[in-house]
Order: structure tokens, then C-alpha cells, then sequence
């Protein structure tokens, strides 16, 4: 099966702006695995937030005519966990951030103050510490929490996904 769906990298400077989505495990692993990721990542779900009817739709509208090879059984099934995971009362992961690039890093302190600025209204920076990211992960949440009303520009953000990748980073990205 094949969600068409943005380009597979969204890229600047080698820097991925993608969702990660936990895969799951199980029947639907095997359904996913054996019909959708040969065409496409499972991260492509994420940028839906859709009815169980569009998702429906949006499986019918992307798949060769002839069908998909889905049991009904398998695509109940499909469907059940699109819905759980990225149905209408979800967000969907935005399309349009491509990370700018950065030539000015954040110290300690300056981290700080914009994370005391940004995140606490919602939660405790004690969150952040029980954390560990690479680069790409950190980008993910601080996207997401910008779309659930954190303020942070283009620039900020980026200088905040560098200082956690390199205060709270898991040495992936070197």
C-alpha cells in the first residue's frame, strides 16, 4: 500500500524535519510491513488526521485500481490503529517546517531562559532532563510543541534542537 504522501526527506542541510512514529507491533506490524513499506515510511501517517471514512478514502485514492492485496479482515484492522494513533482529535505533524540553518548557538544560560520562556507554561523543565535525543528527535518535539502553542521562531527552535542535541543528545548525528 502506498500513502502518497510529502517527499520522503524533507531536507535542509542534511537535517530531517520528520515525524517519528512508533511502530506498532503485533497484526497490524505484519499488515504494515507486508503491504505499505515497500512505497513509504509509517512516519507518512503522521501528517494525517483523519475520520476512519478518510481514511478509508485516502487508501482507496492512493492504491492501484486492481486493489490493494487487503483482506477486509487486514484493512478493519489497518484501519482500527489509524484511527487510535492519528485520528481527528490528533494533530497532524506539520508539512511546511524546513529547519533553517543556523550560525549562532545557544550558551547554557540563553538555552535556559528561552526554555523558562517557551516551555514552562505548559510543563516542567524536569521533563527535559529525563530525555535523551538526537538532533532529528529533539526537532520532532519542539515542532510538535510549537504547534500546541509554544512560541518559538524558525531560529530559536533550531538553536534549541543544537543545544539539546548537544547538552541531552545521544551522539547520533556525529
Amino acid at each position: 500500500m502506498a500513502l502518497a504522501a510529502a517527499p520522503l526527506f524533507a531536507q535542509v542541510g542534511g537535517r530531517a524535519a520528520r515525524p517519528k512514529v512508533q511502530r506498532p507491533d503485533g497484526p497490524v506490524w505484519e499488515i504494515i510491513r507486508k503491504n505499505c513499506t515497500a512505497c513509504h515510511g509509517i512516519d507518512d501517517y503522521a501528517f494525517y488526521s483523519l475520520d476512519r471514512d478518510g481514511w478509508q478514502k485516502l487508501l482507496a485514492d492512493k492504491h492501484k485500481p486492481d486493489g490493494d492485496g487487503l483482506t477486509e479482515a487486514d484493512r478493519a484492522l489497518l484501519l482500527d490503529w489509524l484511527v487510535s494513533k492519528f485520528g481527528p482529535d490528533t494533530k497532524p505533524f506539520p508539512r511546511t517546517y524546513i529547519p533553517p540553518e543556523i550560525t549562532t548557538f545557544f550558551s547554557d544560560p540563553e538555552a535556559q531562559r528561552l526554555m523558562n520562556r517557551a516551555c514552562t507554561a505548559c510543563h516542567g523543565l524536569d521533563r527535559v532532563g529525563n530525555v535523551r535525543n538526537s538532533a532529528d528527535g529533539w526537532r520532532v518535539t519542539l515542532v510538535d510543541m510549537r504547534e500546541r502553542g509554544a512560541v518559538l521562531s524558525d531560529q530559536e527552535l533550531e538553536q534549541l534542537v543544537e543545544w539539546l542535541a548537544r547538552v541531552w543528545g545521544t551522539n547520533q548525528d556525529k
